[in-house]
Order: structure tokens, then C-alpha cells, then sequence
């Protein structure tokens, strides 16, 4: 019998567990699913399919459930895929992810390979869905004999309009930790016009470019880390213009810069929390001494807040940072601090749903004419825990496991999905199983 084995049961895991159930189902194959905490997974049973709860770097029974079974999907952090990873290596299990490659990931291709083994990263949403889009007009061009001169990208998970209830228009539909690190670690690297633009992170909310999606209205895209790199990944040799983006809102980057200028993201010290520290000492802490200006004031002369600026002040004050509400925390870095105020303020409600924004813009020439394409997907959540972020991640996943399970991908070695083996059969069952489709229409 073949078996899988999914560890980590987080936000994301609900509808891929449901897709290897039915999976399971249809080809009498087993699943395991390991976890640390159960208590919001929706549990189902069926002859086919066992639960536990572990520290899976701790409990024994880990290595014996891996050597048992035929593919392992982890669902966990990413920091923690390598310990996972090279368990399957040892036991020479396939073994999937929807988190980027890392350096050390990268360094096992060689052993993976010779071994036989797939070990496929970077199945998800973005990345994941984000280049088995791209990859597939990039090659349909390239067919045509078309020569693509720019590439831009955005992806963002968002709150779906009828769900939309706060000043910033947004809520937490993924880990909460990445959004509050998001943009560390490196300066934003990307071409323009066959430019090189470098934006450091004080600088990434403040520049951003402005985009426009029909029936869904405005939204504004801040640069990934690292574009550059998929010049080679994508096979984009002289292209002129090559940008990576996350989407937001308009306005919510303007209001998350005073943030990061002000040092509430910075995730290298640690502070000691008294017991009676509010969220308005908490905000005083990197503020000016002042006899008698309020915290309010202090706030925005330090960050050149306009006295007229009534958007970035109710955005601020939605969060809380005037508040007297006490943390509930006894210390933790300023980054923790804030992450801890937003899984509040910004967490969705029972009825609220998310929504993914995907957009594409290719600029190319075709015998001597010049043409635009626009690829977008934009899903909709249909409930709080069947979100459009854990359909978008979990069912490309599920799909790429039926792939290698069935003898359908030839490639070895470590992998993310931009050959056609992939990307051809996930892009069409989530169409045509799943509803789940990119509009592709040419620009004038």
C-alpha cells in the first residue's frame, strides 16, 4: 500500500489533508497525519487515515512513520523542513514542501538525485502558483518565437471585500510572523527599463507601484528581496525590466513605513515587559523625552505625520498603539511585541473570508510587433477555515503528490515546479476540479 506522511496541521493544511483524504480514498492508499497540536484541525475519520500529536524532533516514532512511508509532505515552519528533509534522504523518501529553497536544501539536489528521489519545494501559493503561471505564457511565448522584454509579478493575500472592515484593509490570512518580518534580511533587488534598482528596507513601504485589478479596484505592490534571480530561473536572458511584488491595499504601506521607521519590526533585541506596560508606553519607548507633548504628538512630529494626515492616525489608533490596554506579555522583541497586537486586531472573524490577488505582466516582441499580456487569478475564501490561502497552497501540493505517487514526473533531485510535467496537469486540475483559474488577456 502506498502511504503519506503530512506533518504540521496549520492554517494551511485543512483543505490539503481533505484533498489526500479523497486521494486516499479513490486509490486505497494510507495517510498519517502528525501534528503538535490538533485542538483547530478538523479531524475526519476514515479507515485510511490516523492522527498523532508529537514534537516531531523529539519523538522517536517520527523516523519509523518516515520510513514507512512513500511520500512526506511538511506543513511546518520553514526553518524546520531540513531535519524532515533529511530523514527522507536516509530513508530515501520523496519529500515536498511550499516553502522557498534554502541554501542547505539546495546543496542536497546531488545526493536527492542520485538516490532517485524528488524532493519538491516551493508548491504553493507564491511561490508556487506564482511560477507555474509565469512559466506557462513565458514558454507559450517563447513557442510562438516572441522575445519577452519585461516581467513583473505581483501576489497577495488579502481580505475579500465583503469582509473588509477595518482602516487598513487587511487581515491575517497567513503567518503572522512573515508579515510583520516582511522585506527583512536584504535590500530589494530588481531591473527596470534595464536599470538596477536597489531599495533598502526603510525605504521599501515608501516605494511602490500602483496596481489595478477590473471589478476588485486599487491595490499597490512593495518589491520582493531578491527579483533578479529569476532572470535565470525563468530563462529570461537580456529581459529589461524584472520585478517581483507583494500586494497590499492602497495606503497600507504609506501607514506600515512609520512602523518600520519607527523600529516597532525590528526583531534583534528583546524587551523587559513590566507588568503594568500599555500598548501607549510601549509606542513612548522609541518616542522623544517631552514635558507635555502627548505620546500622540511625539508620534507624529518624529514621523512627519501631517496634523491633516487623518488616515495614518486612524490606522494607528485602530491598532491600539494610544491604547491603555496592558500587554500581556512578559518581554519579547519589538516585532514579537507588535505581531502580538496585530494577531488581535487584524485576526478574521467567523464569517470573514480572505481573498488571493495573482497578477502577471509580460512585455514582449513577436515578428517585429510589439504586445502586452496580463495573467490574474483572483479567489475568494468560502469560509473562515476554508480560505482561498489554504485552497491556493494545499491543492497544488496535493496535486504535485498524486504526480510523483502515479510515475508522472520524470525530474529528480531538489525541485520547484517550473517544467511542464508540473506545472501543465496542476494548472489544469485546479481549473477544472477546483475552479481555480488565470485569466490571461492582451493588453493594447
Amino acid at each position: 500500500m502506498t502511504n503519506i506522511l503530512l506533518i504540521g496541521a496549520g492554517k494551511s493544511s485543512e483543505v490539503l489533508i481533505k484533498y489526500l483524504l479523497d486521494l486516499c480514498h479513490d486509490e486505497n492508499w494510507a495517510l498519517k497525519v502528525v501534528a503538535k497540536d490538533f485542538a483547530e484541525l478538523n479531524q475526519q475519520d476514515a479507515p485510511f487515515v490516523e492522527y498523532y500529536t508529537c514534537d516531531v524532533f523529539v519523538d522517536e516514532r517520527v523516523n519509523t512513520w518516515v520510513e514507512l512511508s512513500d511520500l512526506v509532505i511538511s506543513m511546518l515552519p520553514a526553518r524546520m523542513h531540513m531535519g524532515i528533509a533529511k530523514k527522507c534522504l536516509l530513508y530515501q523518501k520523496h519529500f515536498l514542501s511550499a516553502s522557498y529553497v534554502s541554501k542547505e536544501m539546495k546543496l542536497l539536489h546531488e545526493e536527492v538525485q542520485s538516490k532517485g528521489l524528488i524532493f519538491l519545494n516551493e508548491c504553493g501559493l507564491d511561490p508556487g502558483l506564482d511560477h507555474m503561471s509565469a512559466m506557462k505564457v513565458i514558454e507559450e511565448i517563447k513557442g510562438e518565437g516572441g522575445v519577452i522584454e519585461g516581467f513583473e509579478s505581483f501576489a497577495g493575500g488579502l481580505i475579500a471585500p465583503d469582509s473588509d472592515d477595518n482602516p487598513w484593509n487587511y487581515k491575517l490570512t497567513w503567518n503572522p510572523r512573515n508579515v510583520v518580518l516582511s522585506g527583512q534580511g536584504g535590500v530589494a533587488k530588481f531591473k527596470q527599463n534595464s536599470t538596477f534598482k536597489y531599495i533598502p528596507y526603510q525605504q521599501l513601504f515608501q516605494r511602490t507601484e500602483r496596481i489595478s485589478i477590473a471589478g476588485y479596484g486599487k491595490f499597490e505592490g512593495y518589491a520582493n528581496r531578491d527579483s533578479l534571480k529569476y532572470e535565470k530561473l525563468y530563462k529570461l536572458k537580456d529581459v529589461g525590466t524584472l520585478f517581483r511584488g507583494t500586494l497590499r491595499r492602497e495606503r497600507f504601506c504609506k501607514a506600515w513605513s512609520k512602523l518600520v521607521l519607527l523600529g516597532m519590526t525590528d526583531d534583534s533585541y528583546v524587551i523587559d515587559i513590566p507588568d503594568n506596560m500599555t500598548y501607549r508606553d510601549f509606542t513612548n519607548l522609541f518616542l522623544n523625552y517631552h514635558i507635555s507633548d502627548s505620546v500622540e504628538v511625539k508620534f507624529q512630529r518624529t514621523l512627519s505625520i501631517a496634523q491633516d494626515d487623518f488616515d495614518i492616525m486612524e490606522k494607528m489608533n485602530f491598532l491600539g498603539l494610544f491604547s491603555d490596554e496592558k500587554i500581556e506579555m512578559k518581554s519579547g522583541t519589538p516585532a514579537q511585541i507588535l505581531q502580538y497586537l496585530l494577531e488581535n486586531k487584524w485576526k478574521l472573524g467567523v464569517d470573514d473570508r480572505d481573498m488571493i490577488v495573482m497578477l502577471h505582466k509580460f512585455n514582449y516582441t513577436i515578428k517585429g510587433v510589439k504586445k502586452k499580456i496580463q495573467s490574474s487569478l483572483v479567489l475568494e475564501g468560502k469560509s473562515q477555515s476554508t480560505t482561498a490561502m489554504a485552497r491556493t497552497v494545499g491543492l497544488p501540493l496535493g496535486i504535485a503528490s498524486k504526480l510523483i505517487l502515479t510515475g508522472k514526473v520524470n525530474k529528480r533531485g531538489v525541485l520547484i515546479p517550473i517544467d511542464k510535467e508540473f506545472y501543465e496537469p496542476i494548472l489544469s486540475e485546479l481549473y477544472s476540479e477546483f475552479g481555480v483559474k488565470f485569466i490571461e488577456k492582451e493588453i493594447n
